[in-house]
């Protein structure tokens, strides 16, 4: 069916789609909400002290 070089290429060809497959799911579950979560909790802060710093004037 396959010749051996094939099935190395084959095997690696899964390897690959397996990693990326897996790799997405990690930064769509873990990497991008917490970004997401930092990020709007940097602008809340930097609201924040914004109003104080305008209320001191």
């Amino acid at each position: 069916m396959f010749e051996f070089d094939q099935y190395l290429g084959f095997l690696a060809f899964l390897t690959i789609l397996t990693i990326g497959f897996w790799l997405m799911i990690f930064l769509l579950t873990f990497v991008v909400p917490y970004w997401l979560v930092g990020n709007l909790r940097e602008m809340m802060k930097e609201k924040r002290e914004a109003k104080k710093a305008q209320l001191e004037e």
